[in-house]
């Protein structure tokens, strides 16, 4: 079954091109390294909740919007060669600098899951 690292990210709006841009060069990197898909979704249609939600979950502030993204492998295995490949790739070297991102770091959220249903 495969295996998806999962992503929600607080990114400025005015700071979206940037990130979309930063994005399709790590997307076509991760592709080239084995992943099978690479997609970033823009909110369109998220409401804070009464008790959580992905804006209350990054600390969304104003001027901002939620992106939510994933990764799909073949296996964990395959995600952590992959991974390791990716991490030491010198295209992304310059981008993976908290101070030149253009979202916060500190408030994303991540993480990988085994697949279990694929419809």
């Amino acid at each position: 079954m495969a295996y998806v690292d999962g992503f929600v990210v607080p990114v400025p709006v005015h700071r979206l091109d940037d990130y979309l841009a930063m994005s399709r060069i790590c997307g076509a990197v991760w592709r080239e390294y084995g992943a099978l898909e690479f997609r970033e979704c823009v909110a369109d249609e998220v409401s804070p909740g009464k008790l959580t939600s992905f804006p209350q979950a990054v600390d969304l502030q104003e001027g901002e919007l939620v992106v939510f993204s994933w990764i799909v492998y073949q296996s964990r295995a395959h995600r952590d060669e992959i991974k390791d490949k990716v991490m030491q790739d010198p295209r992304l070297a310059g981008m993976m600098d908290a101070a030149t991102l253009p979202f916060d770091g500190k408030r994303m959220i991540y993480g990988g899951y085994e697949m279990r249903v694929d419809l």
